[in-house]
């Protein structure tokens, strides 16, 4: 599985590691995933989902037939 949200689509950061001595070398920042069942109420059951934290706080607030039908994900595969 790869390490990018579901919902969202985040994935990792390209960026460089600074020393002391301002030697930059390259590095990966990654997200923040998180796997979490979620309620689904129009199909009565658990969804389990890899989540950004980021998607998490915005999936209390829209809701997930929204968020899911914004990614363009069918939640019967999950």
């Amino acid at each position: 599985m790869s390490r990018k949200c579901q919902l969202t689509g985040k994935k990792a950061n390209n960026a460089f590691s600074i020393s002391h001595s301002h030697r930059r070398t390259k590095r990966l920042q990654h997200v923040n995933l998180q796997s979490k069942r979620v309620w689904w109420p129009k199909g009565n059951r658990w969804v389990k989902l890899r989540l950004s934290t980021k998607a998490i706080k915005t999936l209390e607030k829209k809701g997930i037939e929204f968020m899911a039908k914004e990614a363009g994900i069918n939640l019967n595969h999950y």
